[in-house]
């Protein structure tokens, strides 16, 4: 038999959750309902508890120690599994459901399709939290450590376990400001090629599918920015001879809103797979089962 501390305050737990997520003894504190000096005990109980300072001063900011990178992880696992552990089943009516849902997704979900979620996540279930994450230069395996809930947008290959589902498929796009030179003309493949563009790439990339296309016809384009974000770079095309790129369904009213124009691309392109993404812990959780009903039905609504 093993022999467990009884000492071991177990909320000591979730307070150094909150610290790893915030990196701030305030935010931490905050996001948890605690007084500054209050998170500051805490810090201090599970630095001489772990035998690691944790945070640590960098400048200006606080940065986790090795140690603490390294439980990280299993530090959000267990919070995770305690709280369901400990909270009753999720109600079947919407309406009482209070919890907060994290969605990793693409720039360009958050923007077409996050404001009619909200609204909806609002009017069904007034309790809800939506805390949408951006796109991470690098891949981490969110769903898997429980930082994240769902994740929806162009999912590559994932862990082995992870449940995935196809919502829709679309097509690129070319995307320009009215009046612009391109939508006077037929466009050509050497037309699209010789115009001015402009990518949205989390890792800041200035090459993609396009130009491997291009190259095949012995074609380049001349790309003079990319941003990281798709609502950045359709404000940059709205303000500029540019070209940049969106997909033709779900971005249709963001980018008519903006008074922008698309055109077809001259290029012979797969179809894209937009995709929901969750790991198995979830699948029969009422609460989860309900959301991602919620994001089938809305992408429908906004996609058409």
């Amino acid at each position: 038999m093993i022999a467990r501390n009884a000492n071991i305050d177990l909320n000591l737990l979730i307070a150094l959750d909150a610290l790893l997520e915030e990196e701030s003894v305030t935010a931490a504190a905050d996001r948890l309902g605690l007084s500054g000096p209050a998170m500051s005990r805490a810090l201090g109980r599970i630095r001489r508890t772990i035998g690691d300072p944790v945070l640590v001063r960098a400048g200006r900011h606080m940065v986790p120690t090795p140690r603490a990178l390294e439980i990280k992880a299993d530090v959000r696992r267990l919070v995770e599994e305690a709280h369901g552990v400990l909270t009753p089943s999720a109600p079947a009516d919407p309406a009482e459901l209070a919890r907060v849902f994290t969605i990793a997704a693409s720039d360009n979900f958050v923007t077409a399709i996050g404001p009619a979620l909200v609204a909806r996540v609002a009017q069904e279930a007034p309790q809800v939290v939506l805390r949408f994450l951006g796109e991470s230069p690098v891949d981490l395996p969110l769903l898997r450590d429980g930082a994240a809930d769902l994740e929806f947008g162009a999912v590559e290959a994932r862990e082995p376990e992870i449940r995935t589902e196809e919502v829709f498929a679309d097509r690129g796009v070319a995307v320009v400001r009215q009046g612009h030179p391109l939508t006077a003309v037929h466009v050509t493949a050497r037309r699209f090629a010789d115009a001015a563009h402009v990518n949205f790439s989390r890792r800041g990339r200035l090459t993609g599918p396009i130009d491997t296309a291009l190259a095949e016809l012995g074609l380049r384009r001349r790309v003079i920015a990319t941003v990281p974000t798709f609502a950045a770079s359709l404000l940059t095309v709205r303000d500029s001879d540019a070209v940049g790129l969106s997909l033709e369904r779900m971005a249709a009213a963001t980018v008519r809103g903006l008074g922008l124009h698309t055109l077809p691309i001259p290029l012979a392109l797969p179809p894209m797979s937009m995709t929901m993404a969750w790991h198995p812990r979830q699948d029969a959780d009422a609460g989860h089962v309900w959301l991602r009903g919620l994001v089938r039905s809305t992408v429908a609504a906004v996609v058409g």
